[in-house]
């Protein structure tokens, strides 16, 4: 395995984990009905996700090179 490819698995796997905080502060904070705790939850899902895509596309063209 090369460097890049560990890199992009590594920005794949902090993503997921970013990805699990963030839905346990979404539960969280409905469950609390704080609607600013719960627009960061959103926020750090949004960032989760782009992240992870990131980290997708990274690979992808590891793979096309």
């Amino acid at each position: 395995m090369n460097i890049k490819k560990a890199r992009g698995l590594l920005g794949i796997a902090g993503a997921v984990a970013g990805a699990a905080a963030a839905f346990s502060g979404f539960r969280n904070a409905r469950a609390k009905n704080d609607k600013l705790a719960l627009a960061n939850a959103i926020a750090s899902i949004a960032v989760a996700i782009t992240g992870a895509a990131l980290a997708v596309r990274a690979l992808r063209k590891d793979d096309l090179a």
